[in-house]
């Protein structure tokens, strides 16, 4: 079982499920997680650089903040790298705050309430870095790393830079899995995946599913089965 739906903060995401006890995949997607799990507590997931392999308990119950790109490390308080493709709990960031924020949660927190525990951290901290969501933008169009570097006024060192602390990942990396992600989306249409491969700008079909099984583990076809 799993369910998602817009979050109040532009760009975020809540979703909630209850695992079966199978195992799930996570594709990457440049973002960070507020989650909570019913035996873990509060949980931060880091952006992955290929798909996070689940495996939950039978019965499990999880509710996750997607944040957009970019906006993770002003909520956390740490750079996105540090986090990159690992699941670390809230109190090795937080503290005491975290185990506040867990009392006062109670044990089947809903997303409202997710979501004012990040729009206060959001609030102390000043917002999140502008540039994350510019970047990410320009990338999730299809421009290229030069184009996107021209346009925000940086050089590719700093720019490169800039990217690993607000994504996790350089700006090449990151425009890997938003192409492979707005590929998927458009083949999810009913779109052939050789047009997709072409509307999406990948080389060819072959380029699309070899690039798609670096970043997610198995073929686009499987992918779309599910």
């Amino acid at each position: 079982m799993y369910r998602e739906r817009r979050a109040t903060l532009r760009g975020a995401v809540l979703w909630a499920s209850v695992s079966d006890g199978g195992a799930g995949r996570v594709l990457p997607d440049g973002c960070l997680d507020l989650l909570f799990s019913s035996r873990s507590g509060l949980l931060v997931a880091g952006p992955d650089r290929s798909a996070y392999l689940t495996a939950s308990a039978p019965g499990e119950r999880w509710l996750g903040l997607r944040l957009p790109p970019g906006t993770g490390p002003a909520v956390f308080g740490v750079p996105a790298d540090e986090l990159r493709d690992r699941r670390v709990p809230l109190d090795a960031f937080w503290g005491r705050a975290a185990t506040e924020v867990a009392e006062r949660l109670g044990d089947r927190p809903t997303g409202a309430a997710l979501e004012a525990v990040v729009a206060a951290r959001l609030a102390a901290a000043g917002g999140p870095d502008p540039l994350g969501g510019r970047v990410a933008a320009l990338l999730a169009a299809g421009a290229t790393v030069t184009a996107t570097a021209a346009e925000v006024g940086l050089g590719p060192r700093a720019l490169h830079r800039r990217s690993q602390a607000l994504f996790g990942y350089g700006p090449k990396t990151l425009a890997r899995i938003l192409r492979m992600r707005r590929a998927l989306a458009l083949a999810r249409t009913g779109v052939g995946l050789a047009e997709v491969a072409a509307r999406s700008g990948y080389a060819d079909q072959a380029h699309l599913t070899r690039d798609v099984r670096e970043l997610a583990g198995v073929p686009p076809a499987a992918l779309l089965r599910r």
